[in-house]
């Protein structure tokens, strides 16, 4: 451990080798053993190395002497809402360094960039990746020992209108809904002055025309926010003293493209390229052209401020796992944990929330599920989001302290508020904000999950979906982030009380209108509300008082009424108190004699496999070690036959975060040990399919949160060190808790070596369970 934080005091110079330009190493928490380093070049985009940052994700392989670079930016949809690749990069050097027998790739963790060395016939050469962190700028360096010719080619497979084949439908919006012959549009690429511009400009009409007529929501069409109408999503490549060099065709993997070359002016020993990009929503082209300029004017933030804000993120949390390495398991888990916070770190500033599905570093299918598309093909959509699936993205965030990275998503939900209030003053004439399950990026549900062949009878507001229909109480969920930044932060959150009241009152004013359209009373006899029909996530279908939704509800009403003075008026703390006595308890069943919760008080069909039985163990932390009724939780995990039946470490599954926060130890360690494992990829990191897509966030989110549910957890102001911790394991870890609290601890040998608390006043409310 000493080893580990040698040079903590002071700069630390490094040389990548003879031929690149000296870096600063600033001191940080990650060991340099969790740098990954590739000695041989990659088959193929599957064993890409993920680099990028701000909001800008890219994969980074070398395959035949040519390194090859997937570039993808936060928010380029296009008219069906597909997420976009910005394109691929091709770059190869003359004379060839990569074809000789010395290779080197490394993931340079700790400053949060990627090196491709090489050495053949007495050339060397290295070539630095990186993303900038405030700007959408990617930059491509490439120094050798003598002097070279660099090509460089920006590749599109969208060259040209591109007929969607029926699979590939299911990576935008009409999923099974589309249009015959659906077509992806092309783009605009062409070269200007000495570089390549590119850009998608999407038609005035798009899909959310087509479901805002679908779903019966044309006469308030003008109100509502609608982020794909003429959105310019595209930049610019370009390199000192580079030249255009022509074009070429070709196929790579299974798709055909069109590349726009530029080539080396002169031969050099230092050359520089850079890829400038801008997303907006434009009418006239050339006002984009105009912003993308201004952009390209900006200075370039060195490559030492770049460094500067990745050594920041890795000294504001940390796990580190078994740095001796006696426990390889372990020691991976650990790496691979800090490798995902890495990925989740390349859409730190960006507008739109990471996806769940790969986010900003999926590659061709084929290497996924071996379908021949495109490499814009994800499964589960491009401005799609599955809330349930995006949540698991998110709550690691919270322990990280990685509240600027949090700001995309609750901001996303903040954008659609009104287009879901609107949905319940069109379909029921009444307020509150109806968000659903699956919903898209302008808060509508999406078109083929609303139901393409939908009864007339059947209620304009409710999905027509055996997995969905139902389905409103994610978003309280993202309730509890908003509410937990101003526990956690102390950052004044008024500005989403607003939205916060709009959830909760959906739910009150909804279910008495259900209720008293089936008869002359709005609550049951114990003055509470009838949630029927409703679901317990996808699983419990109409369901009657789903133990999640009341979990949710009694949660978010208690956080809300305790925030301090100020946040609400005398009025609206008389109202949600109110509110408060008609939310129905949870509801409870036995199982072989001992009492465990129920889903739900009653439910016609099992329509999936997740638990939602547990969700007041997590996210709502009702239940929980050192807390009342632990007893009843504990059984509900042993005795259920579906959490039983239901349980695995794939994917979504969130077993490995109850069993820590029931402080079952074996269990907690040995799931979350599995997520954690390396991943099938040579990638460690690049999880999946489970059941969504490759890499897997929500795969990487769920581990991130078991494990640091395993070493810290909270209850108001008392922290909880170790609750589900195996003794055997070392550990050093750096998290946060709430009131502006961050716990730094190290465990080894089987006792506390170290405990720091910042503040220190918060000490006293740690205790080692």
């Amino acid at each position: 451990m000493k080893k580990l934080f040698q040079g903590h005091s002071m700069l630390r110079f490094c040389l990548i080798n003879l031929l690149t330009f000296q870096l600063i190493n600033l001191p940080g928490q990650v060991p340099s053993s969790y740098d990954i380093i590739w000695t041989t070049p990659s088959n193929n985009p599957s064993e890409s190395m993920p680099c990028g940052g701000g909001d800008i994700g890219m994969n980074v392989w070398v395959e035949k002497g040519e390194v090859l670079i997937y570039v993808a930016r936060s928010g380029s949809y296009d008219e069906h809402n597909t997420l976009l690749k910005t394109g691929r990069l091709r770059i190869r050097l003359f004379p060839n360094p990569f074809e000789g027998k010395i290779f080197k790739q490394q993931l340079h963790l700790q400053q949060g960039y990627v090196t491709v060395e090489g050495e053949n016939k007495g050339v060397k050469a290295v070539i630095t990746i990186r993303g900038d962190v405030d700007q959408p700028v990617a930059y491509f360096d490439i120094k050798a020992n003598r002097k070279i010719t660099v090509e460089a080619a920006y590749e599109n497979w969208r060259y040209q209108d591109r007929v969607v084949k029926a699979r590939e439908n299911f990576a935008n919006s009409w999923k099974w809904g589309a249009p015959k012959n659906n077509v992806y549009k092309k783009d605009s690429i062409a070269f200007e002055g000495s570089g390549i511009l590119f850009y998608h400009h999407n038609t005035a009409e798009t899909i959310f025309d087509a479901t805002v007529a679908q779903q019966g929501m044309d006469k308030v069409k003008d109100q509502l926010y609608n982020p794909l109408r003429r959105l310019v999503s595209g930049g610019l490549f370009e390199g000192k003293n580079f030249v255009p060099a022509g074009t070429d065709t070709g196929t790579y993997v299974n798709t055909d493209y069109k590349a726009w070359k530029l080539k080396s002016k002169i031969p050099s020993a230092a050359q520089l390229l850079r890829l400038y990009l801008h997303n907006g929503q434009y009418e006239e082209i050339s006002l984009w052209k105009g912003v993308l300029n201004i952009a390209r004017a900006i200075p370039a933030k060195s490559q030492k401020k770049n460094m500067q804000w990745w050594d920041d993120f890795w000294k504001r949390s940390f796990v580190v796992l078994d740095p001796a390495q006696k426990d390889n398991a372990a020691w991976e888990a650990g790496r691979n944990y800090q490798l995902f916070r890495y990925m989740l770190g390349l859409n730190a500033t960006g507008m739109w929330p990471t996806k769940f599905n790969g986010g900003l570093l999926t590659v061709d299918p084929v290497y996924t599920d071996k379908n021949e598309l495109t490499p814009d093909y994800r499964n589960w959509g491009g401005g799609l989001h599955t809330m349930q699936n995006q949540r698991l993205v998110y709550f690691p965030m919270i322990r990280s302290g990685d509240w600027d990275m949090l700001q995309s998503q609750l901001n996303f939900y903040l954008r659609i508020l009104k287009n879901a209030e609107l949905r319940s003053k069109v379909y029921w004439n009444h307020a509150g904000a109806c968000f659903t399950e699956q919903m898209e990026n302008y808060g509508l549900p999406d078109y083929a999950e609303y139901g393409t062949k939908r009864p007339d009878f059947f209620d304009k507001g409710v999905e027509y979906n055996a997995w969905l229909e139902y389905e409103w109480d994610t978003v309280f969920e993202f309730c509890l982030m908003m509410l937990e930044e101003e526990r956690y932060t102390g950052k004044n959150i008024q500005d989403r009380i607003a939205f916060i009241e709009s959830c909760l009152r959906f739910f009150d004013e909804h279910y008495q209108y259900l209720a008293e359209r089936r008869g002359i009373k709005k609550l049951d006899g114990e003055g509470k509300l009838i949630l029927f029909p409703g679901s317990g996530a996808e699983t419990f279908k109409m369901a009657n008082n789903a133990s999640s939704t009341i979990a949710a509800l009694q949660t978010i009403t208690r956080r809300l009424l305790e925030l301090p003075e100020g946040y609400l008026t005398k009025e609206q703390r008389a109202h949600w108190d109110s509110f408060q006595q008609r939310i129905p308890p949870i509801p409870y069943t036995r199982v072989y004699g001992p009492v465990t919760i129920a889903p739900a008080k009653t439910w016609e069909r099992v329509n999936n496999e997740e638990s939602p039985q547990l969700y007041p163990v997590f996210p709502y932390g009702i239940y929980g070690a050192g807390k009342p009724g632990l007893d009843t939780a504990l059984n509900t995990w042993r005795y259920d036959t579906l959490v039983a039946k239901f349980r695995s470490h794939r994917g979504w599954k969130q077993d490995n975060i109850w069993a820590a926060r029931l402080g079952l130890t074996d269990e907690a360690w040995r799931l979350t040990s599995l997520k954690l494992q390396n991943s099938e990829r040579r990638f460690p990191a690049f999880w999946g399919p489970g059941f969504d897509w490759v890499p897997d966030h929500n795969w990487g989110g769920s581990a991130m949160i078991g494990l640091q549910e395993m070493l810290l957890q909270t209850d108001g102001k008392r922290i909880i060190l170790f609750p589900a911790w195996p003794k055997d394991k070392d550990v050093h870890f750096k998290l946060h808790a709430p009131y502006n609290t961050t716990v730094e601890a190290e465990w080894k040998g089987g006792k506390l070596i170290k405990l720091t608390v910042w503040p220190e006043a918060r000490k006293e409310d740690v205790s080692i369970f």
